[in-house]
């Protein structure tokens, strides 16, 4: 298992992790398996989705805080329950396929580590699995 960690500069933020995450596999020398991307947080997440458009992201954020508003009544009284929340819809892993040592994403896709109680440092679980 390896780990990195993400420095997060905003609440509310999607960062690109692809390159650090296929630096792991590059190293770990296996041509074919599973690689798990993992954050050990309950108020951030992984998700894998288009990476050519900034504006993708930017409408995800903005939808989850339709969905889940910053300040909604919540009885959680640290402050943050919208982060919580956000988190488990986000998940907390994503599982790629390794395919000739390298992730078997899709042209656009991308994987981010988001951040829904930042700023923040975290740490982000990589686990490559062999075939």
């Amino acid at each position: 298992m390896e780990k990195f960690a993400v420095k997060t500069s905003k609440q509310l933020e999607f960062v690109d992790i692809t390159s650090s995450v296929q630096a792991i596999v590059l190293k770990s020398g296996i041509l074919s398996g599973m690689c798990t991307v993992f954050v050990p947080h309950t108020t951030a997440g992984i998700t894998i989705n288009e990476n050519a458009d900034p504006s993708v992201r930017a409408d995800i954020i903005k939808e989850l805080d339709k969905i889940v508003p910053h300040d909604d009544g919540y009885a959680h009284a640290e402050g943050n329950s919208a982060a919580h929340i956000k988190a488990s819809m986000m998940g907390f892993s994503q599982n790629i396929i390794i395919d000739a040592g390298n992730l078997a994403l899709g042209t656009w896709q991308g994987i981010y580590f988001a951040e829904f109680d930042g700023p923040r440092t975290r740490k982000v679980f990589v686990k490559i699995i062999k075939d």
